[in-house]
């Protein structure tokens, strides 16, 4: 006869542990520093996204010093030392799709393509027609004498800060005629807090013409660039002047651009020709008279 079994207690709850809803300490879905640290991996589009997902994040990632981040990260400059205006409305002013000729003289514009950002750390430009490193910066008393004497000239009471750089296709300037077949390329260059100013918006501010410069006789390729004077001679700057590092071959007719932190400098090459017309305009802001925008606008003869 066997064993009766013993039973001592009667049948019981597991006492194993269970998974708890519970918050855990060490993490919250809610903690700032977590999501502002993700947020540092998310570009614009995808920060707007999810701060319309609910009040919490839209406080959070609205946070001034997240869109800082993402600026400067995506623009690839180092810091700004002061701006006028919200890092999130000039990160949408730099992404949104914008460009100058989106304000003004829409029937021209035929295609443009964004060069990249730079800094002006001096209020003192060199504009140059040419990409080669002159031995030194021109003296002459006038813009035009400069251009004369020089193809290049200085510009005096630039907006410090971040500069953006693109490189504009239009139409012809000088008729109206749609059979015209000629077009001219345009560096254009903004201070990043633009078009976010009323007198951009307004229509006040506008571009002065402060000097031309005409080449006659073949010339292989219409280039331009923009400088800060106070970078002129740094090892980035001279990035620049490496042309076999980045315009391409003599049948190569893409344009080709190159950014570095402090200038910016294009290179088309081109087919036979009888020479180009350059112009240089500014814009000026009507408050401070400080220079806003440049563009050095090329056109075959």
């Amino acid at each position: 006869m066997g064993k009766r079994l013993r039973v001592s207690k009667s049948i019981c709850s597991c006492a194993s542990p269970r998974f708890s809803s519970a918050p855990i300490a060490s993490f919250s879905r809610h903690d700032m520093d977590i999501w502002t640290e993700i947020a540092k991996y998310l570009d614009g589009k995808s920060l707007m996204m999810l701060a319309a997902t609910n009040k919490w994040f839209f406080s959070t990632l609205m946070d001034d010093s997240i869109w800082k981040f993402a600026c400067l990260r995506d623009l690839q400059v180092p810091d700004s030392p002061e701006v006028r205006f919200k890092w999130s409305k000039l990160y949408a002013s730099a992404f949104g799709g914008s460009h100058s000729y989106s304000f003004r003289q829409k029937e021209k514009h035929i295609d443009w393509m964004r060069i990249g950002a730079f800094s002006f750390d001096s209020p003192d430009a060199f504009l140059m027609e040419n990409l080669i490193c002159p031995p030194k910066l021109p003296t002459e008393d006038t813009v035009q004498k400069m251009l004369d004497s020089d193809g290049s000239c200085i510009l005096h009471n630039i907006k410090t800060g971040i500069w953006i750089a693109d490189l504009q296709l239009v139409r012809c300037p000088v008729c109206d005629l749609n059979t015209c077949d000629g077009t001219m390329q345009v560096l254009d260059a903004r201070h990043l807090e633009l078009f976010l100013n009323d007198g951009f918006v307004n229509g006040s501010w506008g571009y002065e013409l402060v000097g031309s410069h005409d080449i006659k006789r073949h010339v292989n390729s219409a280039s331009g660039g923009i400088l800060d004077v106070k970078h002129f001679k740094s090892p980035y700057t001279a990035d620049l002047f490496n042309l076999k590092s980045w315009v391409g071959k003599s049948n190569d007719w893409q344009p080709k651009a190159m950014v570095t932190y402090n200038a910016v400098a294009i290179n088309t090459n081109l087919q036979d020709n009888d020479g180009l017309h350059i112009k240089y305009h500014v814009m000026t802001s009507g408050d401070t008279g400080e220079v806003v925008a440049i563009r050095i606008s090329q056109q075959l003869l």
